[in-house]
């Protein structure tokens, strides 16, 4: 039955029952209307409004159901559907518009893995350019400056060995920079030695206390789930130095039954509801790269909770 005919269907059951009573009531309207006549009629209007409001509540009820979906949905966060209740025209487009949530959902994460993919080649390319093109131009550099600063005298020899200080921090830093687009060490060592080189420069250049705990039994991983944990470990500790105002940060990785789990935690001054910022949403996306679901919440004493659950199998999309 489509949606024209099921409110016309609940207004004729109550108009045939208002009819109803009007023929078998024993009712008469006078000329002019009495009193207790016209309190008699505005009650049954009352009643009749308030049956066929009751009705109409009830038969389209699925539809505010889907409205609120509609206004709610969030590509991000996929699996959010509604049953197929009701009758004819109301339970199709519950369904259709389901079937539409489950495209756009597998369309966004087709599109989402294209661009990130592209980002990580990109960034590879950037690491590589920065190693083999500014790095060796700096380490020549540097060697340059040492040798002049042996033949020069001393106030010369000075100011030559301030410049080494100088390139040979730049020099750190491009290095550093190499380090966060491209981790090497992910590829040759793997992600439990990446996790914990990024935690001890992040301590280091934070000045904060990082407290690591891995399980030794972690499960192998494909490289694009590695990549994932890594990244999303990185810009949680990223917001932690940022807007977290925290003294301690605790980087956990621990075996699941069917996966892994990267909890990043903090102590400071915690969240009431994250703000969805490009940061939290890349982090989203990259999570449904692999199949995996993110978690943000207050941690259970101060401060934030950043858990990412990744599957042992891909996704594919």
């Amino acid at each position: 039955m489509s949606l024209f005919w099921r409110i016309f269907a609940l207004n004729a059951v109550v108009l045939g029952a208002a009819t109803a009573l009007l023929l078998w009531a024993p009712v008469t309207v006078s000329v002019p209307v009495l009193l207790t006549e016209a309190v008699i009629l505005v009650g049954g209007l009352a009643v009749m409004l308030v049956a066929n409001a009751a009705l109409l509540r009830l038969g389209l009820a699925p539809l505010d159901r889907l409205t609120k979906l509609m206004t709610t949905v969030d590509l991000l966060r996929p699996g959010q559907r509604l049953p197929a209740s009701g009758a004819g025209g109301v339970a199709e487009l519950i369904r259709t518009f389901n079937a539409m949530l489950e495209r756009l959902e597998q369309e966004r994460a087709a599109s989402s893995a294209r661009a990130l993919l592209a980002q990580e080649a990109e960034r590879r390319r950037i690491a590589q350019e920065l190693h083999d093109e500014v790095g060796q131009s700096m380490t020549a550099i540097l060697l340059g400056l040492k040798r002049s600063a042996d033949d020069v005298p001393e106030p010369q020899r000075r100011e030559l060995q301030e410049l080494q200080e100088i390139t040979r921090a730049s020099l750190d830093e491009v290095r550093r920079l190499v380090r966060r687009l491209r981790p090497g060490v992910l590829d040759d060592l793997g992600l439990v030695s990446a996790l914990t080189s990024l935690s001890e420069d992040f301590a280091t250049h934070t000045g904060l206390l990082v407290t690591r705990r891995f399980d030794t039994d972690l499960p192998p991983l494909a490289p694009e789930t590695e990549l994932v944990l890594y990244r999303v470990a990185q810009e949680s500790l990223t917001n932690v130095a940022r807007h977290a105002d925290a003294g301690r940060v605790t980087v956990a990785l621990r075996r699941a039954d069917d996966g892994v789990v990267l909890t990043v935690t903090d102590d400071g001054s915690g969240i009431e509801a994250p703000r969805e910022g490009a940061g939290i949403r890349g982090m989203r996306e990259r999570a449904l790269l692999v199949g995996g679901s993110l978690d943000i919440t207050p941690a259970p004493r101060a401060g934030t909770r950043v858990r990412l659950t990744a599957p042992l199998a891909r996704k594919q999309l």
